[in-house]
């Protein structure tokens, strides 16, 4: 099973995948799948099947999602990104009868990525870890704000904090960004000194997309200097 229209961002946090898909799809009449689409799928599943996506579904108390430890969090994360991957295939396959580009903020691995991606169609964005973590709720998005408030309402606020920080660092590993560098896929590296509007000319020379959506993109490999030059504010 491959996706010749689909076009897929992956990553780590806080490296602007979701503003590119949202700005790709813009700009080539294409359809935007955003970080966790496959929510749509959610009230279907059965916990049996998916206990890590749905264990969110039915939740009591949110309270109890940030109390977790470190690496509870991170376990949980990583059963969720190989739930969502099912999902994800799932919702991509009815999609395949619109003939429009389809460009999705995914939980794909690397591993199927290689095997379901059309040559030149995985673009990998990526934040420094330390920036992954230390930046994680300064984004407006109603779920990071949600857990924030959260973490505000503990009676250690500080406590719960650091104990969800050390969460996202198990999550956002030195060594989970080098799995992500070295994928074979093309990169582009956060800069605080380059535009949105210049990181989309970048992303869509790695995806072939300088002109309108072409119906076999050619792999694109964005040069070092690209990488150490500039990123998404």
């Amino acid at each position: 099973m491959r996706f010749e229209h689909a076009y897929f961002i992956t990553g780590t946090a806080y490296a602007g995948k979701s503003t590119m898909v949202k700005l790709l799809a813009e700009k080539h009449g294409g359809i935007t799948c955003e970080e966790n689409y496959h929510n749509r799928l959610l009230p279907e599943l059965d916990p049996a099947d998916f206990p890590c996506v749905t264990y969110t579904r039915d939740l009591q108390d949110w309270h109890d999602f940030i109390r977790r430890t470190p690496q509870e969090y991170a376990a949980w994360s990583e059963g969720a990104a190989k739930e969502c991957e099912i999902l994800e295939l799932r919702i991509l396959n009815d999609l395949r009868s619109q003939d429009k580009p389809i460009f999705v903020d995914t939980n794909i691995s690397l591993e199927t990525l290689k095997t379901v991606a059309a040559p030149g169609h995985v673009l990998i964005m990526l934040a420094d870890p330390a920036v992954s973590v230390s930046r994680f709720f300064d984004r407006p998005d109603r779920e990071k704000q949600f857990l924030y408030r959260l973490i505000l309402e503990e009676p250690d606020p500080e406590r719960a904090m650091e104990n969800y920080r050390q969460g996202l660092k198990l999550i956002n590993s030195r060594e989970k960004y080098d799995r992500f560098l070295h994928a074979g896929f093309p990169v582009i590296l956060r800069d605080e000194s380059r535009s949105v509007a210049e990181t989309l000319a970048l992303a869509e020379k790695a995806l072939g997309l300088e002109s309108p959506v072409p119906s076999k993109a050619q792999s694109r490999v964005i040069p070092d200097h690209f990488l150490r030059s500039k990123s998404l504010r």
